[in-house]
């Protein structure tokens, strides 16, 4: 195992351990194991499944939870090499990061959202916690995957604080993180690691050019509808003056790959240039800075910002995702109704968990038995069930 380079660095000797305490492997440090406890969970299989715009059956060239996680982990190792970080806290964090999506994306969380709104809400973040320390039950001793403080750190606050201070009321936060704050400290009232950080870049970085290409797959725009926007313009551009036979795929990949390699290497220069002005020995001065570590420079966030207003105008307000959507939010409202009034609906494990719970939690499981659905199952189950006849 490398050890990271820099002082700032978590390492997996010095984590702050696990909530349930456990014999350690002799082979894989503390980050390395929850790594593989991420990718070996039931909630990580069921993102292949799992869509960010597309429903599963649009296409199998679309990208999925699980791909997208997947190029978030590769380039969040990459950064994280290139600044001396710890490579598998960086991993574990980007393959971690959508396990608590609802079924069609952004659609069906919001959906979830407008269900629970009376109980508690719903908060993709806050339902990534209790996936990992309570949902997923593998182990003979505790529920939840027992990940280390570090990587639970990271899963909840890798966008920033979530507190103003030590001593903020804990009501401004969602339902889950509430409850969880009076069993561990993750101290949201602080940044999350350069690792963390990393994660969220990664996140940022791939999400934006994926769903480029997804949208220039898919023909809800035209390779020549980017050439306005800044960055992605002026790559364009360079690609075709530089091949100028090119078109098709390889056009859109050669410029989508380019692109993705601008925003690593900006990220790397502004944080290169913070690192110096800020001068972090300890993972707890980047926790305790006044601001964030790794980052965009202006400019990049400014084309960053550029790419997602053409995306939520060309792409996620095209007719055919707010049909999709539309019909997304329609299933899932049914099912969290149906299984509201009749939870012996749901399979016995769930029907179980819910009668183990006070009846003012009853919606809470209704709501983690939705949120791991699959897109196919839920399209599944909404046809047997209200379709079908019962």
């Amino acid at each position: 195992m490398n050890e990271p380079l820099v002082p700032f660095a978590c390492r997996s000797a010095s984590s702050r351990g696990r909530l349930h305490v456990e014999d350690e492997s002799p082979t894989r440090s503390l980050f390395q194991r929850d790594r593989d406890r991420i990718i070996h969970s039931s909630a990580f299989r069921r993102l292949m499944h799992k869509t960010q715009v597309f429903v599963h059956h649009e296409g199998d060239y679309f990208r999925t939870r699980l791909t997208h996680s997947l190029e978030v982990a590769q380039i969040a190792r990459s950064l994280a090499r290139s600044l001396g970080l710890d490579e598998d806290l960086a991993e574990a964090l980007a393959l971690a990061h959508d396990l608590g999506h609802p079924p069609f994306g952004h659609a069906g969380e919001d959906a979830l959202q407008a269900c629970m709104e009376p109980f508690g809400g719903f908060d993709h973040n806050a339902q990534t916690l209790r996936t990992v320390t309570d949902i997923e039950k593998r182990y003979a001793d505790f529920d939840g995957l027992n990940l280390t403080w570090e990587t639970l750190e990271g899963v909840v606050k890798h966008n920033g604080p979530l507190l103003r201070s030590a001593d903020d009321s804990q009501t401004e936060l969602p339902e889950g993180l509430q409850r969880f704050r009076a069993t561990w400290d993750l101290e949201m009232h602080t940044y999350a690691s350069a690792e963390a950080q990393v994660a969220a870049l990664s996140d940022d970085i791939a999400y934006n050019n994926h769903d480029l290409d997804d949208g220039l797959r898919a023909g809800l725009f035209k390779i020549s509808d980017l050439e306005s926007l800044p960055l992605v313009g002026e790559i364009l551009k360079r690609v075709k003056s530089a091949h100028p036979d090119l078109t098709g795929r390889r056009l859109r990949h050669e410029t989508i790959r380019r692109i993705i390699t601008h925003m690593i290497n900006d990220v790397l220069e502004e944080t290169t240039s913070r690192i110096k002005q800020m001068n972090p020995q300890s993972p707890e001065d980047v926790r305790g800075a006044s601001g964030v570590l790794v980052a965009f420079s202006k400019e990049q966030q400014a084309n960053d910002k550029a790419v997602r207003s053409f995306l939520f105008e060309n792409m996620y307000r095209h007719y055919r995702v707010n049909k999709m959507t539309a019909n997304a939010r329609e299933v899932v409202s049914d099912l969290f109704g149906l299984f509201l009034d009749e939870p012996e609906m749901m399979p016995k494990d769930w029907q179980q968990a819910h009668k183990a719970v006070e009846t003012a939690a009853g919606p809470r499981v209704v709501c983690d038995y939705i949120a791991g659905m699959t897109d196919r199952f839920a399209l599944l189950e909404h046809e047997r069930l209200f379709k079908q006849g019962l």
